[in-house]
């Protein structure tokens, strides 16, 4: 499978697109939108968790892996959207969230009953003078164990305290993991998602962590390659028309490698998230600072180049469910968003990888921008919210940072039309839905002019264009201060892509190859090959061809 020229869309159903009135995104409204997505032109959908689960990471603490959350709809819905979506030439990715369960999952409610068979799923450790096994930190704040009242032990919870970790070193947890993949293979899902796989491996002794928060001591663990080629060997890897991605938290380089490298037999894939540190170095994704585009640049041509030379491949993103939406965070959501919503897409799109899509980024929806506390849903920002206050930090500066950092930037309804709700819902949505709606919607699609038209042209282009999924990867004007430049190189073509991301006009002396075109910009101008004279937030490609 030709990897370089698949687009991946990703849905949040959640706040998708909600039919039956209850303010709640549902199975049935993506069904709905289907028409739209092809439009589009992509080939998945990346839907993030639908399954039973009691919603306190909304999806993410999943409590049968094997049953249709009935805020979502029905399993009977689920193979509608199946079939529905292959007679359009699309397919499902699900996401599966393998690090941990809810702690009312079967398996962990027999564990507390005594049930030896299912203590052995997760990670249970007696403590030491009165404290947690260790000091590890929860990625939610707060410890990363959780007490067991009435007697000495804890249980190991990495992610919030109802998300309990599971033990990869038991063989029937894996069989357990494997048998749940399979299920929705049989389901007919052509994909896969893997939530902060790189996890799961846990060390054999159990340490404080005197210089951290205890992520050195797992991530990337001693056995996480054994797992991955394991969970290929007995699920998908028995297919050839399967995708997967993994999330790997804090990952390095040589391990993303390894995870993506055909010949490993692990994953199609990986995300990784150094380059969305370029406005919090210190690693605290609260803080703010400067996006800084020097560290940008470096690190997105670091990893194209080095995942090109050890047969890695990337999943190309600018965020998910997980950040802020990028034309607030990178680009400008005031005066210039449709030049700079249609700069970060050319940027990103042109790279050598698989390219995903989250919900809105096509139509450029932006930040939600909430002033009050009672506006957000998302547990890992009420929990800063709490931290923050307990430690006497300003109120402004709190919502400062959650207008900048918060998950829910990202998590509120999809803008379908400018109606009451945005169209996403006829009841009142369980997220707010931005007033910028009236303005930034779905209906403009077939203006030539629109974010989406052009989101269109750069899936069209990546299918015909082959210099865009197979061409090899070169850095250019590595030092400039404004200008983020790369070549695209096959033995036919070559594809140069020029991008300002910068408010002012930037200008570099560049000398393309004699009889280049331009591909593609994103101003309405005629752009000749020469001295490169960039309009703030311009995008630009060239083709040459032999």
């Amino acid at each position: 499978m030709n990897l370089g020229n698949k687009v991946v869309y990703q849905i949040y159903p959640k706040s998708f697109q909600d039919t039956n009135g209850d303010g709640i995104g549902d199975l049935q409204g993506i069904i709905r939108r289907l028409d739209y997505l092809k439009e589009l032109g992509v080939d998945y959908l990346w839907i993030t968790p639908f399954f039973l689960s009691p919603q306190n990471d909304n999806g993410y603490d999943i409590a049968d892996y094997r049953s249709i959350d009935p805020m979502y709809g029905t399993m009977e819905d689920f193979d509608q959207l199946v079939r529905e979506a292959a007679d359009r030439n699309i397919y499902l990715m699900m996401d599966m969230v393998f690090n941990h369960c809810s702690t009312k999952h079967e398996w962990f409610q027999k564990a507390l009953a005594g049930d030896p068979y299912y203590r052995d799923f997760f990670i249970f450790k007696k403590g030491k003078n009165g404290l947690p096994p260790t000091n590890w930190e929860s990625n939610f704040g707060g410890d990363a164990w959780n007490y067991l009242p009435g007697t000495d032990e804890y249980y190991l919870h990495l992610f919030h305290v109802s998300q309990a970790d599971l033990n990869w070193e038991n063989p029937n947890v894996r069989r357990a993991c494997y048998d749940i993949v399979n299920f929705w293979i049989d389901k007919g899902v052509k994909g896969f998602r893997f939530d902060v796989i790189n996890l799961i491996s846990k060390p054999e002794t159990y340490e404080d962590d005197l210089t951290g928060n205890g992520k050195k001591y797992y991530t990337d663990g001693p056995k996480i390659h054994e797992y991955l080629q394991e969970l290929n060997r007995e699920t998908f890897g028995r297919f050839d028309d399967m995708i997967t991605v993994g999330e790997m938290s804090s990952t390095t380089l040589e391990n993303s490698i390894r995870y993506s490298n055909s010949d490993s037999h692990e994953l199609s894939m990986i995300f990784s998230f150094h380059h969305l540190r370029i406005d919090y170095p210190s690693g605290n994704k609260w803080e703010i600072q400067p996006f800084r585009f020097h560290d940008l640049k470096k690190n997105l041509f670091t990893w194209q180049r080095e995942m090109e030379k050890g047969g890695g491949w990337n999943a190309l993103f600018w965020y998910n469910h997980d950040q802020p939406r990028i034309v607030s965070r990178v680009g400008d959501e005031g005066k210039y968003r449709l030049e700079s919503a249609k700069m970060l897409a050319t940027a990103l799109h042109g790279l050598k990888g698989t390219p995903y899509i989250y919900q809105g980024e096509e139509i450029g929806m932006t930040n939600a921008h909430f002033t009050d506390i009672s506006q957000y849903r998302d547990i890992e920002s009420l929990n800063y919210y709490n931290l923050m206050r307990r430690k006497g930090k300003p109120e402004e500066e709190i919502y400062e940072s959650l207008r900048r950092k918060s998950r829910d930037n990202s998590r509120t309804p999809m803008q379908w039309d400018d109606t009451e709700n945005a169209g996403f819902s006829e009841a009142d949505p369980w997220i707010s839905v931005i007033p910028n709606y009236k303005e930034i919607n779905t209906l403009d699609r077939e203006d030539e002019n629109s974010i989406f038209s052009y989101y269109r042209k750069l899936i069209r282009l990546r299918k015909t264009v082959p210099v865009l999924a197979d061409g090899s990867f070169e850095a250019l004007l590595e030092e400039d201060d404004r200008i983020l430049a790369y070549k695209r190189r096959t033995k036919e073509q070559e594809l140069y892509v020029f991008c300002n991301f910068f408010p002012e006009e930037a200008s570099a002396d560049f000398s393309l190859q004699e009889g280049c075109r331009c591909l593609l910009s994103n101003y309405n101008e005629e752009i000749q090959p020469g001295a490169l004279k960039l309009r703030p937030y311009k995008a630009v490609m060239f083709l040459w061809e032999k």
